[in-house]
Parts: structure tokens; C-alpha cells; sequence
């Protein structure tokens, strides 16, 4: 470590030597040009940049002095180079409103001369200042302004640092997507730029994303290969904000005493480049890392202290995380309103710089508090808020928190029915956080198993090598007869490895052919409790209501429906008559509920024998079931759905349309970037099942608006095989 410590200090003294010597190169041109012209105004604004870069701040006297002269002499790009370097200085001491001030004149001027490189410097600075600020919708404008000049000027270096820039704001507003496309945008840049300090920062903000979604093996990968150029290139603060990241992983994954080892690493390398926002941040998450374990005292000690730092840089958006936690503090000491208070300030911050996420664990925390008092009212208006948040921002771990607080909460109110429901919902919730949780465990276990199993190739060849110079070194030695059998014996020896590698590859594609297969099971496995859920929950409300008749009429054609189903997804294909019957009952089980009535039908081409063509099962009934559940909404009469098979050109296609609202008006009501679970797994089973049966398959949704009709179709491309007849 010791040693570690000496390289850093020996490159930070390099590079600081090299800007001092520079700066006294222009103190020395200052004596020397007396003359107040552009060369002089130049000379102090390049002065006062290269103090902003040694993080002296003190560089008015430069900036003022160049201010003056530019003007005397109506030089306005000196004069805007002035007003831009003094908005850094005062960003830099989060003076943000006069920093925001002089960039915007700044960039007035630029604007006037038509300096197109300034206007995009200026733009990038003021995306920064406000991603700070909290407004990250105004970030993002800048920044797309930014990216549009350095393109404009050829700027790649700029370009690559403007989608960098731009995924940070999109990933403070949990936009994941958006975020991780920008993010690869810059990387893909950087690697043609072979700048490996923006590649290193961009797989950082890369696995970051990974991490927020719970991907943990994909986040280490990233973060391992930013690590990995962070030390080579001794860039002690990418060192520590990788450090940070990787403890972030190591507390969710609940090892407390290994992130908070990592931590305070990575505190030490912040504490000597005095960045306080970085501070805050792991000062903030050794908080955490103690909060679990159980010592709040402790935690709460590193929280406040975080919370000192972020006040200094009046970084609202650190601030409002840090309250979040001081409140799951003192809700833990069963300090209620206090932690209450602590919810309540985070909340009107978050609400203001429109942080989601955070606003989230506002809302928990209050209803948290609240119930504690035995205030369920306003308890169950928190708790309602957050968990519409949650449901919307797809967070599985405050969905389950949420749903098991409401269920007190209903509990508590008397209203079991609702009480019920919330708690089914937690199950359900919590299964799926535990199934994701054990495929991730799976995952890193087979990532851990590929690279020691390069690991040992590489031994491997290593080996041989060393025995093949060992037996040529001894073969100079012998006789002709003997270094032909030498010969000989080496040329067995590749034959054999030759075949080794042959067997482990032909292994390797078994492997692979093999987790097709499973993943194909998986994906039509996941329909079938979805589908459970949902009729057991008919079938109770019928009991509830004591439809005797109803519920056993219910109860047989859902046993029936099941046992067809059960059987269908054990197989890899059915027959079409089989599928079809499946869907029949489907259909006739949905439509003994009355307030859900529709006519369907289902028409299959003369030409197909139902019997004899042979299909993937599951692949027709989740856009049954997405028809009866969405496309009806405040339509109660005329309801229908129509599914056709037809044979068109070797192509079995399956059309299922319904008279509903339509899928345009359907997605104006609903988030864009959230796609149809049916549509997603099915798309994923089409790619796998096309390769197997060697036809293609494809799913088309389109709106009947286009033919002058009403309603949404969907047409599926089936592949399929026929069975031969004796």
C-alpha cells in the first residue's frame, strides 16, 4: 500500500510540477509584455485557467484585469473568455446562480462573433452547473446543444464527453435506457480516440446502471475494466469513485465489513484530491453500510458528516438522498418524528429537482413514520404515492416494502379485503425479487466458472510449451534418429491436442444448445403463475360472494384449462388442435365473469390439418389474455376477439384481433418505454425456436385505424412442422 501510495504522489508532484512551471512561463511573458493588448488579455486568461486547474481559486485579480483591458480594446472573444472562466471559478465555490450568470453572458458574446467552439464549451459548462443544480431536464438540453456544435466543429473528444455528460443527467432521473445509450455512444467514441481516461469513466458510469438494476456480475465486469486503466494511468480519483462503487455492491449484497473496507480505501484517495462532492458520496455510503449492521450511532456520525459536505457544494440532490437515510436512521432508533421531519425535507427537495427515485423513498419513509404514530390516514396516502412511484420506475425492492406496509396499514383500517390484496401483492413481489436474485447467484457462478476455466487453458498451454522447448533442447543433443522420433513424438502430441480442443469446443456448443433449451422453458414457464394468479383471484371473489354454481362451473373449466396447460408446457411443440382447444377454454373460462363479456371466435383454414401441424405451445394466449385485459378499457358492450389461422406461401400465421381501444390510444395512457411482457418473452422465444425448427418467426402489432376499423391486431408468424403419417 505503502508503496502504491509513493507512485501516486511521485505522478501528482510530475504533473503539478509541470503546471507550475507553466504558470511561471506566463508570469514571465506578464513582465516582459507590457502592452495592454489581445496578447496580454490571452496571457492572464490562460493564467487565471491554469490556477482553476490547480484548484486555486483566487483568480480575480487575472480576470478582472483581462476583463478591463478586452473591453478597452472591444476585444469580445477575450472579453467572453473572461465571463466563461469566472463562471467556472464560481461553480467551483458553488456560487451557482453567478456561475450560471456569466457563462450565459459568456455565451451572448460567443453567439455574437459566432465562436463556435466557445458556444459549445459554454453549453457544456452550464449542462454541468445544472445537472448539479438538481434540474437535470435542463442538463440535458444543454448538453444536446453541446454534442450538436462539436459535431458541427469536428470536436470528437467533445462529442464523446457531451454523451457522457448527458447519460450521467439521464441516469439522476433514473432513466436507465436513455442513460446507457449515451454512455455507450461516448465509449464507442473514446475507443476510436484511444482515450482511456474517458473509456475508463464511461465503463464506471456503465456498470453503475448494472449495479442500480441489480446486475451485479454484469457491474463488476465494468467496473473491473475501469479499475484496471484507472491504475494503470494512476488517476487516483477514477481509483476511488471505482472503489466506491464496487463497496456499493459489496453492502447490497449485505457484506458489510467488505464495503466498508473498500469505503474507507476509497475515502483516503478523496481525502487527498480534497473533492468534497465525491466525500459526501462515500461518506454517505459507509452510513449505509453501518445502518445495516445494526450501529446507527456510528452510522449516523458518517451521514451528517455527508450531509455537512453537500451543504458546502449545495449539491440539492446528494443533500435530499442523505435526509432519506438520517430519517431510515432515526426510524430505526424509534425516533418517529424526528425521522418524520428528516422525510419531509428530503421530500420538497426531490420534489424540486424532480428526483423520482428519491421522492420514492420519501414517500415510504413518511408513511413508514406515520404508521409507527398510528396515523394510517395519512400513512396510506404516503404509502400509495410511493408505491405509484415504484410501480412506474419498475423498483421491485420499494414495490415489496411498499406492499407490505399498505397491507398493515389496511390492516389496521379495517379494510381486509384491501389488506388481502396487498399482501398477495408482497408475495408475489417477493418471489419475483428472490427468483431474480437466485438467476443472478447463477449467473456469477457461471462467470467465476468461464474464467477459471480460461485460467486453466492458459496454464495448460503454458505447460506444453515449456515441455515442448524441454524436449527440443534435448533432441539438439541425440542422434538423427533421434530427433526424428522427437519429431514424430511432437507431431502426436499436437494431433492430441488438436483433439482435446476439438472435444472441449464440440462440448462448449453442446453447452450452448443445452441452455437454449432451458431458457426456452423458462420463458413459457413464466406465463403459467402469472395466469394462476389471476383466476385463483376470480375464483375467491366468486366464493366471497357465495356464487356457488358460478364458482364450481369456474373451478372445473379452470382445472381443465390448467391440466392442458401443464402438459402443453412440458413439451417442446403440440399440435395446433391441442393449442387451439387450450385457447378455446381459455377464452370460454374468461367469459363466465359478466361484467367481462365478449363474443369470440376462432376459424382455421380448410387447408390445415389441426391434427397433424405441429407448433411451439403458449406462443397464441398471452395476446388473448393482453386483449381481454387491455383493450376493453370503459367498453362494456360489443366486445370481441377474432383469431384466424391461415397458410400463406409455407408461412403459418395467426391473426388475433379485438374491437378495443386501439394500441395508439392504448400507449398515450401508458408509459412508452415500458413493453408488453407478452410481447417481450415471446420475442425471445421466436428467436430461439426459429434457429430449432429452421422457419422464421415474427410478431406484428399494428392499430385497425389503418384499415378504417377499430381495434388493435396482432399477427404472429408461427414456425411450425408436420407430423408424418404412417
Amino acid at each position: 500500500m505503502l508503496k502504491y501510495l509513493s507512485y501516486f504522489f511521485l505522478f501528482l508532484s510530475t504533473v503539478v510540477y509541470s503546471q507550475n512551471t507553466a504558470v511561471d512561463s506566463l508570469k514571465n511573458v506578464l513582465l516582459l509584455h507590457k502592452e495592454k493588448d489581445t496578447v496580454r488579455v490571452n496571457t492572464l486568461n490562460e493564467l487565471a485557467f491554469l490556477q482553476l486547474k490547480l484548484g486555486k481559486t483566487k483568480t480575480a485579480a487575472y480576470l478582472q484585469e483581462s476583463f478591463k483591458i478586452a473591453d478597452s480594446i472591444h476585444y469580445k472573444k477575450g472579453k467572453a473568455r473572461v465571463l466563461y472562466l469566472q463562471g467556472i471559478s464560481q461553480a467551483f465555490q458553488s456560487n451557482f446562480d453567478k456561475g450560471q450568470s456569466s457563462l450565459n453572458e459568456a455565451l451572448l458574446i460567443y453567439k455574437e462573433i459566432g465562436f463556435t467552439e466557445g458556444i459549445s464549451e459554454c453549453y457544456k459548462r452550464l449542462g454541468l452547473l445544472a445537472h448539479n443544480m438538481g434540474n437535470q431536464e435542463l442538463a440535458i438540453t444543454y448538453h444536446n446543444n453541446a454534442i450538436r456544435m462539436y459535431y458541427e466543429i469536428g470536436n470528437k473528444v467533445g462529442v464523446a464527453v457531451g454523451y457522457n455528460n448527458l447519460g450521467r443527467a439521464y441516469n439522476a432521473l433514473g432513466d436507465y435506457i436513455n442513460a446507457i445509450q449515451n454512455y455507450s455512444k461516448s465509449l464507442e467514441i473514446s475507443e476510436q480516440l484511444g482515450d482511456e481516461k474517458r473509456m475508463a469513466n464511461c465503463y464506471n458510469n456503465i456498470g453503475t446502471i448494472y449495479s442500480d438494476q441489480s446486475n451485479y456480475p454484469r457491474a463488476l465486469e465494468y467496473y473491473n475494466k475501469s479499475l484496471t486503466i484507472d491504475e494503470k494511468l494512476n488517476d487516483t480519483i477514477g481509483i476511488s469513485n471505482t472503489l466506491n462503487n464496487m463497496g456499493i455492491i459489496y453492502k447490497n449484497i449485505q457484506n458489510y465489513d467488505k464495503a466498508i473496507e473498500i469505503y474507507e480505501r476509497a475515502l483516503k484517495f478523496q481525502n487527498n484530491n480534497l473533492e468534497k462532492r465525491n466525500s459526501a458520496e462515500i461518506l454517505n455510503n459507509l452510513g449505509l453500510a453501518y445502518k445495516n449492521k445494526g450501529e446507527y450511532k456510528q452510522a449516523h456520525n458518517y451521514l451528517k458528516e455527508a450531509l455537512g459536505f453537500s451543504e458546502q457544494i449545495k449539491n440539492k440532490l446528494y443533500i435530499a438522498t442523505i435526509l432519506n437515510n438520517i430519517g431510515d436512521v432515526h426510524l430505526m432508533l424509534k425516533e418517529n418524528q424526528i425521522a418524520l421531519n428528516y422525510f419531509e425535507r428530503a421530500k420538497k427537495i426531490h420534489l424540486e429537482v424532480d428526483n423520482q427515485r428519491g421522492l420514492c423513498n420519501s414517500y415510504l419513509g413518511i408513511a413508514k413514520a406515520y404508521t409507527n404514530q398510528k396515523k394510517y390516514s395519512s400513512a396510506l396516502m404516503n404509502a400509495l404515492e410511493s408505491n405509484k412511484i415504484a410501480a412506474d420506475l419498475q423498483l421491485l425492492d420499494y414495490q415489496r416494502d411498499g406492499q407490505k406496509l399498505l397491507s398493515e396499514i389496511y390492516d389496521n383500517l379495517g379494510n381486509y379485503e384491501n389488506a388481502l390484496t396487498a399482501h398477495q401483492q408482497f408475495k408475489v413481489i417477493s418471489d419475483s425479487i428472490f427468483n431474480k436474485q437466485n438467476i443472478e447467484k447463477i449467473t456469477q457462478l457461471e462467470y467465476d466458472y468461464k474464467y477459471k476455466q480460461a485460467l486453466d487453458s492458459a496454464n495448460l498451454r503454458e505447460l506444453k510449451l515449456t515441455k515442448t522447448v524441454k524436449s527440443t533442447s534435448a533432441d539438439l543433443e541425440k542422434s538423427q534418429r533421434n530427433l526424428l522420433l522427437g519429431v514424430i513424438a511432437f507431431l502426436l502430441m499436437s494431433l492430441v491436442f488438436l483433439g482435446i480442443v476439438f472435444f472441449l469446443k464440440l462440448r462448449n456448443e453442446k453447452i450452448k444448445t443445452q441452455n437454449i433449451v432451458i431458457e426456452q422453458k423458462l420463458l413459457r414457464s413464466q406465463m403459467t403463475p402469472h395466469f394462476i394468479f389471476n383466476s385463483l383471484s376470480v375464483l375467491q371473489g366468486m366464493i366471497l360472494n357465495k356464487e356457488d354454481k358460478k364458482s364450481v362451473t369456474y373451478l372445473s373449466k379452470f382445472s381443465k384449462l390448467l391440466r392442458i396447460t401443464l402438459e402443453n408446457s412440458r413439451d417442446k411443440i403440440v399440435p395446433l388442435q391441442q393449442e387451439l382447444q387450450a385457447v378455446t377454454n381459455y377464452l370460454e373460462l374468461q367469459n363466465l365473469e359478466e361484467i367481462q363479456l365478449y363474443k369470440y371466435s376462432i376459424t382455421v383454414d380448410n387447408s390445415i390439418d389441426k391434427s397433424l401441424v405441429q407448433i411451439p405451445p403458449m406462443l397464441i394466449q398471452p395476446f388473448v389474455e393482453n386483449a381481454i385485459e387491455h383493450a376493453f378499457v370503459n367498453k362494456k358492450e360489443n366486445r370481441e376477439i377474432v383469431i384466424q389461422i391461415s397458410h400463406k406461401d409455407d408461412r403459418l400465421l395467426c391473426t388475433i384481433a379485438d374491437n378495443g381501444i386501439g394500441i395508439q390510444k392504448k400507449t398515450s395512457h401508458t408509459n412508452k418505454e415500458k413493453k408488453s411482457l407478452a410481447t417481450v418473452i415471446t420475442k425471445e422465444r421466436l428467436k430461439f425456436l426459429s434457429k430449432d425448427f429452421k422457419r422464421a418467426g415474427a410478431i406484428t402489432i399494428e392499430d385497425r385505424q389503418k384499415y378504417n376499423q377499430q381495434g388493435t391486431i396482432v399477427t404472429l408468424e408461427i414456425p411450425y412442422i408436420i407430423q408424418e403419417t404412417s
